[in-house]
């Protein structure tokens, strides 16, 4: 699907956007003289073919949730998560129309089905809906009976009888099996769900009434999307819904940046073109299009002063009207806050909007930077390096300009100075890249399919550089 039909596609009453804060400062205060401005009965709302129930295009994702003693369970893994600010945050999202709560057993170090179930358990069950995951992603769980136990915990942890929305989490993905040995992704595919029975179990599941709504998330190889599009057009399996990873630099740039992951216009295209809902996973590809460079900033504020950077991602992914809706990982107040604003309604991203994001995402891919949205699904290395955070600094510096390609640049010492102190700051010694031994054990679990190994000897290789270059200064 080309741009141009894409637009063709978007209907008069479509989606609303939702703006994660892009500099959200807070921690999770209550902010509630903020409460009576936000607009009730507003809302956007998306109609579900199958079952003709209005669903929120604001998805809570439930993924990040905020922890005591401030942040979320990925910054501080160790810590208790705070119970009390679900609740009211689940309470502000349902009261401004929010209904779709989107979960797993492998969020939030496998606390975030029972905290959800506690937040939403609250309320009449038909006042909200419920999407969790088949998270089947250790071989430990294929065993039939493990994957039935997986799905029945769930259950138990949400405290409720059925699951409205449920998902094969991560299709296409790699894995590793018991051995240790890389298994493609149709190779994990066909381990976690169709060898063990899993798949048809599920569709007995949904049969019964236990499961409303079957589907899947998708990550990488797109051998195994196009099957189960093939499975769908011959009636062997049918899918309800589909998530697919969404946002103005995937739309066209996803393989450009990563040969192996697919561009979001031809997944959303063959979603549309079978009338299977789209669920919209990184709007903001996790907060790097809510960071971008500042002269990209400069663009969108004087093009539209009161709109954040994030809202201009936001109203991207929202406004296809096959998409059902938008999930946002929010772990403050302040960034519930800040969706419910600019979901309730949503403003269509126009033409000639569209063209000025395809410019921005132009800007951006050729930044160069690597496509890692800080999921954490490669961690934890077994020799102790922080993948993440390596590149998110890596990252960091070429959106700031510290990222020198000649030595003969008038700012070489200032940017690598920056570099370095910056390194040290961001990632323990003992946690940075030229501890990496080349296992490959990370690189499987990485939905932007990144070549892990290879990026961490890159970086290690400029870090090198750059220390030989400062002790032949001195």
């Amino acid at each position: 699907m080309k741009r141009r039909d894409f637009f063709k596609s978007i209907g008069s009453g479509a989606i609303g956007s939702s703006a994660l804060l892009a500099a959200c400062t807070g921690k999770g205060k209550d902010n509630g003289s903020d409460f009576a401005e936000l607009p009730k009965g507003m809302m956007t709302m998306r109609e579900n073919p199958n079952t003709h129930e209005k669903v929120s295009l604001l998805g809570y994702g439930m993924m990040r949730l905020p922890v005591e003693g401030g942040g979320s369970g990925r910054e501080n893994p160790d810590a208790d998560i705070d119970q009390e600010l679900v609740n009211k945050q689940v309470d502000v999202a349902i009261e401004h129309g929010v209904n779709y709560f989107d979960t797993s057993p492998a969020y939030c170090q496998g606390r975030s089905e029972h905290c959800t179930g506690i937040a939403l358990s609250r309320y009449p069950r038909d006042k909200y809906f419920i999407a969790t995951k088949m998270s089947n992603f250790s071989p430990a769980s294929w065993p039939r009976k493990e994957s039935i136990a997986m799905f029945e915990n769930s259950l138990k942890e949400l405290q409720v009888d059925y699951v409205d929305y449920l998902l094969m989490h991560g299709i296409g993905m790699g894995a590793q099996d018991s051995k240790g040995k890389n298994m493609s992704g149709m190779e994990a595919f066909n381990a976690r769900y169709i060898d063990n029975g899993i798949l048809d179990w599920l569709v007995e599941q949904r049969k019964t009434g236990r499961i409303r709504n079957l589907g899947f998330s998708y990550h990488g190889d797109v051998e195994v999307f196009d099957l189960l599009m093939q499975w769908h057009d011959e009636g062997r399996y049918h899918w309800d819904f589909a998530q697919i990873e969404l946002n103005y630099l995937d739309w066209e740039f996803a393989n450009e940046i990563n040969s192996r992951n697919t561009d979001a216009v031809y997944l959303y295209g063959e979603l549309q073109k079978r009338g299977i809902p789209a669920v919209i996973m990184e709007p903001l590809l996790g907060g790097r299009l809510a960071s971008v460079p500042e002269n990209i900033v400069k663009k969108m504020k004087q093009r539209d002063p009161e709109s954040t950077v994030a809202s201009w991602a936001f109203r991207f992914a929202g406004t296809p009207e096959g998409v059902l809706t938008v999930l946002s990982g929010m772990t403050y107040m302040e960034h519930l806050i800040e969706n419910i604003r600019t979901y309730a309604p949503l403003k269509p991203i126009t033409d000639e909007e569209n063209e000025f994001l395809m410019d921005i995402a132009r800007h951006i891919y050729d930044l160069n930077t690597i496509p890692c949205n800080e999921c954490n699904y490669c961690m934890p290395c077994p020799y102790g390096i922080d993948i993440p955070s390596i590149f998110v600094h890596y990252n960091k510096c070429i959106k700031e300009g510290y990222i020198s390609k000649s030595r003969q640049d008038e700012e070489y010492r200032k940017q690598r100075r920056a570099f370095l102190i910056g390194y040290d700051r961001s990632v323990p010694r003992l946690r940075q890249a030229n501890h990496c031994v080349g296992c490959g054990q990370c690189s499987p679990h990485c939905p932007q399919r990144i070549d892990i190994p290879r990026e961490l000897r890159k970086i290690d290789k400029y870090v090198e550089e750059l220390k030989i270059d400062g002790k032949l200064e001195e």
